[in-house]
């Protein structure tokens, strides 16, 4: 009976407990209450450290690293090889053979044998042309294939290290993008702080702060989309100086205005025009050496002949020098073709001169113009820089004492954000064009 009065009692203590406890939360402010604290949530983990390369650093590595660069350098090595063949078609050559002859008895003639039964003879053959124009003019054409080979390749190499510039200038101009938009977050952030204070103490309005909030996340999201770009373009530079995984970039690259902007020597600095200048050349002494295809060939040879056991009526050991010619009179017509052919090379060759070096022209004339009006369009955007920061920097003081709205702080704040975002674009702009000057003149890279 004890124990049944002490559990009761133990039952309506709860019940009182817990109706306090409600009437306790009903009646005090969220403020006023204890706050469990939730545990610490984990750091999460520092992203490794980018490998950071300088403009030139770059550029070297990719153009000593890169598998396009490389790929293309095998050309070199090709051509090579075909130069070695074709000066091999005129150097001496030797063979030798042996042969062991076994017939099924030997033939005598009163006791004398005439012819052995098994016979081994060793026959050598040295052999040299000594008159073949058509073979001397292949040296000379492969040895023009090896230049062009050379050129070809410093023209992948110039290519790459524009892509690889470009890549780089990418990475800088969004990481400048960066710092525009992080600037324009902390202004956004700091109004809506300021708007925040002024609800709570009775003298805003919620229209306000949320208007600064709806700022602050338009912002938060510009940085985002920027930040993503800015891993894009990071990436995109690691795969061009080949290292597995993005790249960050260091210093701004200074490129200098080139002295002299003249046509003909920017012409003769570009290898794409240099490759054109040189297939027209190599494409030229072909056809100038389709004649020789009409001359005689001429070699000579020697054999020497060794046979044991000599037979009566042989020589165990003999040599025979020959010198002969030959002359092809008929053809059907395949040397005139192919003649023919070689011509029509030689015009396509500088066909495709002309239009490389039209358009290398109109590269330089648009380079030299376009650095010329970005470099102006750049002060102006740099002047509207500093004009709009001084109108928001107005707008706020304007807007703490109350002269002006919350939207007018808030519309000077994006028009100064976009000012700013201008103005890095002109400064990206800019870069670009005095590279592509640099790129048309054949002076990058160097």
């Amino acid at each position: 009976m004890c124990r049944l009065r002490q559990g009761a009692a133990v039952v309506v203590v709860a019940a009182v407990m817990a109706v306090q406890g409600r009437v306790w939360a009903q009646t005090t402010p969220p403020s006023a209450r204890p706050q469990v604290q939730a545990p610490p949530a984990p750091a999460p983990p520092l992203p490794a450290p980018l490998e950071t390369l300088e403009f030139e650093a770059a550029i070297q590595a990719a153009i000593g690293k890169n598998p396009t660069v490389l790929g293309a350098a095998t050309n070199i090595t090709r051509a090579e090889a075909m130069l070695v063949q074709s000066r091999a078609a005129e150097r001496p050559t030797a063979t030798a053979t042996v042969s062991d002859a076994t017939v099924n008895s030997s033939i005598q003639f009163q006791g004398v044998t005439i012819v052995p039964r098994s016979q081994v003879t060793l026959t050598g053959d040295i052999s040299m042309p000594i008159f073949s124009p058509a073979r001397w003019a292949a040296i000379a054409q492969a040895m023009d294939q090896v230049d062009v080979a050379k050129i070809s390749t410093a023209d992948v190499r110039r290519q790459v290290a524009i892509a690889t510039a470009q890549a780089y200038l990418a990475v800088f101009a969004a990481r400048r993008q960066l710092e525009v938009d992080g600037r324009a977050l902390s202004n956004a952030r700091a109004h809506l702080d300021y708007a925040q204070k002024r609800l709570e103490g009775g003298v805003g309005s919620r229209v306000n702060a949320q208007r600064a909030a709806q700022e602050v996340s338009t912002d938060e999201a510009l940085l985002e989309n920027t930040g993503l770009a800015l891993v894009r373009a990071e990436e995109a530079l690691g795969v061009l100086v080949v290292v597995d995984g993005p790249v960050a970039v260091g210093a701004e690259p200074a490129f200098e205005a080139p002295a002299s902007t003249d046509v003909a020597q920017g012409l003769s600095a570009r290898t794409d025009v240099q490759l054109q200048r040189e297939d027209i050349k190599a494409a030229e002494r072909v056809l100038a050496d389709s004649q020789k295809d009409w001359w005689p060939t001429g070699t000579v040879s020697f054999d020497p002949t060794y046979i044991t056991p000599a037979g009566v009526f042989q020589v165990a050991k003999t040599w025979r020098l020959t010198v002969s010619f030959t002359q092809q009179i008929l053809d059907g017509g395949q040397r005139r073709g192919l003649k023919l052919q070689r011509a029509a090379a030689v015009d396509a060759s500088k066909q495709a001169e002309a239009s490389v070096e039209n358009q290398a022209k109109s590269d330089i004339r648009l380079a030299q113009e376009s650095v010329a009006s970005l470099e102006r369009a750049l002060a102006s955007a740099r002047q509207a820089v500093d004009q709009a920061d001084d109108v928001l920097q107005i707008t706020t003081t304007s807007f703490e004492v109350g002269a002006t709205t919350n939207l007018d702080v808030i519309d000077a704040e994006r028009t100064a954000r976009d000012a700013e975002t201008a103005a890095a674009n002109a400064e990206d702009a800019v870069r670009r064009a005095r590279l592509d000057l640099l790129v048309a003149l054949g002076r990058f890279p160097h």
